[in-house]
């Protein structure tokens, strides 16, 4: 077997690539790698957190659920359009942002992304931490986040191949762990006398399904960074379900035992959300196994915070390139990069107060907001306008196609930014239309549509794709268009 067919089959042992084209050549791995990655990656306990919150906040358990898996599907389906144009572009996903933005107005968003993965890890960190460090009894919680912020070091460096296997662990150590953890919840506690139907109320419904696809729309900015070394005539509706199909389960089972949990934790789910590192390993019964529920929690949270780490390498080299116009970038510029943004994270998980890593993290779940006009612009523009044909040398290229600033998609962002205020309702602010919906948050529904009706008609004017994909000159086998159309579903 020759080297380059070696190397298509499963990838260079330590990633070679960064933000630059990946050739065909050097594609490889099938889509059902998408779907253990992403199942993996949800297999974790905040998504846990995240489905207590919606019973804590006041919906019933089973109408919590219900509400959970109507938002998962509808934020996956998003998430999952994004990692769609990975095999096509072979880039990561916030590079495709010049498309729409230019070349320097991308960075505006990048920016953003930037925060969101810093606040993202470094609250994950501390849950991480205190699994760590009850596996590994230190006396000081700081060790265990200094442990578990070298370990996402390691795997980030390391780049996709390890990372993709990390999902495939973490899938397996996921199912086998939160198993065994509903039926150790089915077998202690009256599960069904949570579970009536009585008590469905719109506010709260509503509030359950934007607490998840609010969850899957935070993978929008960098889902592709891990789809884009598939082969690129995979057939895009492979890669879309795979993709949406993993995080969808992943993210639904691990909501619904936190639902659960909060709900046989009442009043105020305090059990499980003031200790939930602890009340997990309670629940497992203690001791060895108590122990490997730690363990669990350590790898689902360090495949999600690997995630963070490589997505915000990538983007911060992105925002810098766009300046230097440097494409490629050596291994040891990676690993410097991780250092620094883990190294930020666990800084901000150590000094800061309680109160302040809950405000931040309230900070970054407003941030949300900007990035779903970014999501309605970047899918509107591939699938709509430009009908899923880009100049890619000209994503590099400030003086190309795409040129420095795109001021009408920039206004269009803004008004897609400005358009959630009134219907917001967060910990940090609440719109003035909210209390009229009961209080329920729908801006995130307001912001994909408005901004797709909005951009559409301004990407018609301004924008001006080329009529085929155009691809680097030293892409040895372009993709055939068509051939990605019509590939066989294996």
């Amino acid at each position: 077997m020759s080297r380059i067919q070696t190397v298509r089959k499963s990838g260079p042992a330590i990633e070679r690539r960064s933000i630059d084209f990946v050739p065909n050549r050097e594609r490889h791995g099938k889509p059902f790698g998408q779907f253990t990655l992403w199942f993996g990656a949800n297999m974790q306990i905040t998504a846990i957190v995240t489905g207590a919150l919606a019973v804590i906040f006041g919906a019933p358990a089973f109408w919590g659920i219900v509400g959970l898996f109507i938002g998962n599907l509808l934020g996956g389906a998003v998430m999952a359009l994004h990692a769609a144009q990975g095999p096509k572009l072979g880039m990561p996903q916030m590079i495709s942002s010049r498309a729409q933005f230019g070349v320097f107005g991308a960075v505006i968003p990048l920016i953003l992304v930037i925060v969101m993965y810093l606040g993202f890890a470094a609250t994950g960190a501390v849950l991480a931490g205190q699994a760590v460090d009850l596996i590994i009894p230190t006396g000081n919680p700081a060790v265990g986040v200094f442990i578990f912020g070298g370990l996402t070091v390691l795997v980030a460096t390391l780049g996709y191949k390890y990372i993709h296997m990390l999902g495939r662990i973490s899938t397996i150590v996921g199912i086998l762990g939160f198993t065994y953890l509903a039926i150790q919840l089915f077998l202690k506690h009256d599960v069904g006398s949570v579970l009536g139907v009585d008590g469905f109320a719109i506010p709260t419904f509503l509030l359950a399904i934007s607490l998840s696809a609010g969850w899957q729309l935070t993978y929008g900015p960098y889902v592709a960074d891990y789809s884009r070394y598939l082969p690129a005539n995979t057939h895009a509706t492979k890669t879309f379900f795979a993709c949406m199909s993993g995080s969808v389960l992943g993210a639904q089972w691990s909501m619904t035992l936190g639902a659960l949990f909060a709900a046989i934790a009442m009043p105020a789910g305090k059990g499980f959300i003031d200790n939930q590192v602890s009340f997990v390993g309670d629940l497992a019964g203690g001791g060895v196994i108590a122990v490997l529920m730690y363990m669990v929690i350590v790898v689902g949270k360090l495949t999600v915070n690997t995630l963070n780490a490589y997505g915000g390498y990538m983007t911060i080299l992105t925002s810098v390139s766009a300046f230097t116009r440097q494409l490629r970038f050596a291994p040891w510029v990676r690993f410097a990069y991780v250092i620094g943004f883990i190294g930020v994270s666990v800084i901000i998980a150590l000094v800061a107060s309680e109160d302040f890593v809950s405000n931040f993290k309230n900070f970054v779940l407003l941030l949300l907001m900007v990035f779903i006009p970014w999501s309605s612009i970047n899918l509107v523009d591939f699938y709509f306008s430009s009908k899923e044909k880009v100049d890619i040398p000209a994503l590099y290229d400030s003086k190309g196609r795409y040129g420095t600033w795109n001021v009408p998609a920039l206004l269009t962002y803004l008004v897609g930014v400005l358009v959630q205020i009134p219907f917001l309702a967060q910990h940090m602010y609440t719109g003035p239309i909210t209390p009229l919906l009961g209080g329920a948050d729908i801006s995130w529904i307001v912001g994909l549509l408005v901004t797709a009706a909005v951009y559409y008609p301004v990407a018609k004017r301004f924008n001006h794709p080329p009529a085929e994909m155009v691809y680097p000159a030293d892409d040895e086998v372009s993709p055939d268009p068509a051939a990605a159309a019509t590939a066989p579903v294996a």
